[in-house]
């Protein structure tokens, strides 16, 4: 068994009270020109940085990122397959090749693999391509929408407004708009659950980043070559790209009522970061205002937090045993349980406390007997799908039998 130290301070035992996840987190400590920000772990979720994190608002193509989860969602439930070929309908060109929108030129009576669409998806930003994704997976917009829909509901986001699979307003598709919708309606969700639907995207299917670092692609239709440019400028070879911050995804989204959006994820010291920023400036095709408050977001957490790694096995000092009750044995050792990593604020008091100090016998290796909980401060450490704070499952280390009948009356009369 490992041991590792991460504490400076014991924590009793004890109980945290339910509470909903605020709508700001250390929002005073960095002030972006945003309507809504977010940082949290991919893996954890725990909770960075946020501002306004609850408000739905629109959020543009940053939509493709579901269309992109339902897209590899159907190849490994073996419905399509990179390969499988579809046609685009007759609106599905008229969006395509709709210069006022980001595309590639999609043709009639042409065929076009799942693979080039998703990548023209993620790349491009093409609203054509990710419609003809939902045709293809759903047979039709109406019937892809209800399924992105279920799907951000079986994620807990109950709040969310989905009206098309390119996040254009509902206006913009022609007769693919969501039946008794309003002809402005906008694809709505709070910078919180758009994180979710990151976390969800990464973890299940990590080999997105595989698409979503290509800053340069040509798409290929028969004879023609239509370059496509990353919207993510932070990509290392365009603009914006800082080789400190290591972006390497994932989605933009502009509409006139969303500004300018952005859903970005880096690593960082063996971690991986997931941001959100909706409602940046957009004065104009060539603002990198989203860009710029993403990077002073990572860099705010780069430098308050200190990741900290912990491995299967490894234990606490400081909480590396729990009392056993009616046990042969009187205390069995405890380890963390899965991997994971708790960020750290590097300017406060980091201290970690169990949930529980005493466990009934039997106890077997392996098994669960109490939870690790952390504070900064006199605060807890919380993530988007733990709001009462961030709990990991401590597992004992050894087993202990059950004292006999007659030794357990004995403690029952004198204690102990």
């Amino acid at each position: 068994m490992v041991l590792v130290t991460v504490v400076t301070l014991l924590l009793p035992t004890q109980t945290i009270s339910a509470q909903a996840i605020p709508d700001n987190y250390r929002q005073e400590q960095l002030d972006l020109d945003v309507k809504s920000a977010l940082a949290i772990d991919s893996s954890t979720g725990q909770l960075l940085y946020g501002k306004n994190i609850n408000e739905p608002l629109p959020i543009a193509s940053m939509t493709k990122l579901i269309t992109a989860y339902l897209t590899l969602k159907a190849i490994d439930d073996k419905k399509i397959t990179w390969n499988t070929e579809v046609q685009p309908t007759e609106q599905i060109v008229k969006v395509a090749n709709n210069r006022l929108f980001s595309n590639v030129p999609l043709k009639m009576n042409h065929s076009y693999t799942i693979k080039q669409l998703y990548q023209a998806t993620l790349i491009e930003s093409a609203n054509g391509a990710a419609m003809l994704l939902a045709q293809a997976i759903s047979g039709s917009q109406k019937a892809f929408v209800k399924q992105m829909r279920l799907q951000v509901e079986q994620w807990g986001i109950k709040d969310a407004k989905l009206y098309t699979a390119c996040g254009l307003p509902n206006k913009s598709v022609g007769s693919d708009a969501y039946p008794g919708a309003e002809k402005n309606a906008e694809n709505l969700m709070s910078a919180k659950d758009m994180a979710l639907v990151g976390q969800h995207l990464i973890n299940e299917y990590p080999e997105i980043i595989k698409t979503t670092k290509i800053a340069h692609l040509n798409f290929v239709d028969q004879a023609t070559k239509t370059p496509m440019t990353n919207f993510n400028w932070m990509l290392k070879g365009l603009s914006q790209y800082n080789s400190n911050l290591n972006v390497d995804g994932l989605k933009t989204g502009t509409t006139d009522a969303a500004g300018a959006c952005f859903i970005g994820t880096a690593k960082h010291q063996g971690a991986r970061i997931i941001t959100v920023v909706m409602g940046a400036k957009h004065l104009n095709s060539a603002d990198p205002a989203r860009f710029e408050q993403t990077s002073k977001l990572l860099s705010f957490v780069y430098q308050k937090y200190q990741p900290i790694k912990l491995n299967k096995d490894q234990a606490i000092i400081g909480s590396t045993n729990v009392n056993v009750h009616n046990g042969k044995s009187k205390q069995v050792n405890i380890s963390i349980k899965n991997q994971a990593i708790i960020w750290r604020p590097v300017d406060e008091t980091f201290s970690v406390g169990l949930t529980k100090k005493t466990v009934e016998a039997p106890i077997t290796k392996g098994q669960t007997v109490s939870s690790y909980y952390f504070k900064s401060g006199n605060s807890k450490l919380f993530s988007l799908k733990q709001p009462n704070g961030i709990m990991l499952p401590a597992q004992a280390q050894t087993s202990t039998d059950r004292v006999n009948i007659f030794i357990r009356f004995w403690h029952w009369l004198f204690g102990g």
